[in-house]
């Protein structure tokens, strides 16, 4: 009987952990499902109701989700994890976004929790992400295959960007006339072997979170910054490209920042993000300062 009954506590124990594992994971489940839904809310309407529309506009397509959203919303209603940038900082990119209300060009530097929700923001254009480590883009591809990324080799130390940038202005191939990016080895802050696929597309927005700045061997954000100013100046289309850097609370982020993107260009800034509006060069070449070519800010 005591055998019998040892038994049948133990059932009555397992059934009880399974019962308390299921209803875990269906509250995780919820859970999730409301962050996803505080995300995509916005004042009017949801952010999927948006997109949606913005699809049927512009390529008169059915109103239902691609497969990236559809990963993407499976992936955050299913996961733990959660976007790195706070509600509040993935709200300004999302402004500027749903301001365009058409598909396009968004290069992202750095591969990580928040990339499906990227790239879910733009079914109908092109999302490239950059990061620095080729085993974890290996890692995330093989989860979610849609994504398009690239492994990006910095030629920089976080320790050198106190030298950089006192050094990058007597370097001729870095100077605001003449910077170019491919090919450019003379100019340390020139991002010069990325795919031609980067060089050769006009971005839209631009998401600098990434390579990693928060130890002296790391890569550091300063050649990402140069790059990036360099090609926004360099765009050949009409209108601005919409820069944006996180973790401007670090000292270097801020600095090359105000050196290369410049103060005057920030419209929007929250919490650790801040949003520029980088007019082409040739925009301003025709105003009345003749020394605007040949410095940044």
């Amino acid at each position: 009987m005591q055998v019998i009954e040892r038994t049948r506590n133990r059932y009555h124990f397992v059934t009880e952990n399974r019962c308390s594992v299921v209803l875990l994971s269906i509250l995780g489940i919820i859970g999730a499902l409301l962050f996803i839904t505080t995300i995509f809310q916005t004042s009017d309407n949801t952010l999927f109701c948006s997109l949606t529309r913005t699809n049927l506009q512009t390529t008169n397509q059915n109103p239902y989700p691609t497969p990236i959203q559809l990963r993407a919303l499976l992936h955050y209603a299913t996961s733990h994890v959660v976007p790195q940038q706070s509600f509040s900082e993935i709200t300004v990119t999302l402004d500027v976004i749903k301001s365009l209300n058409r598909p396009f060009n968004f290069l992202v530097f750095g591969l990580g929790h928040d990339s499906l929700m990227w790239a879910g923001f733009n079914p109908q254009g092109k999302t490239l992400f950059l990061e620095e480590d080729p085993k974890w883009v290996q890692t995330v591809l093989k989860d979610a295959p849609e994504l398009q990324a690239f492994t990006v080799h910095y030629r920089t130390q976080l320790q050198e960007a106190d030298e950089l940038l006192k050094s990058y202005k007597s370097e001729p191939s870095c100077s605001p006339a003449k910077a170019t990016l491919k090919g450019n080895e003379q100019c340390k802050l020139a991002l010069h072997n990325l795919p031609d696929e980067i060089y050769e597309t006009e971005w839209d927005l631009i998401m600098i979170d990434a390579p990693r700045g928060y130890f002296a061997e790391a890569p550091g954000r300063m050649a990402a910054i140069f790059s990036m100013t360099v090609m926004a100046r360099n765009r050949k289309g009409s209108g601005v490209t919409h820069v944006f850097l996180h973790d401007v609370d670090r000292k270097v982020e801020k600095v090359y920042a105000e050196e290369f993107l410049c103060r005057k260009n920030l419209v929007k800034g929250v919490g650790r993000l801040w949003h520029f509006e980088i007019p082409a060069l040739g925009n301003n070449l025709s105003s009345h300062d003749s020394s605007i070519g040949s410095r940044f800010c």
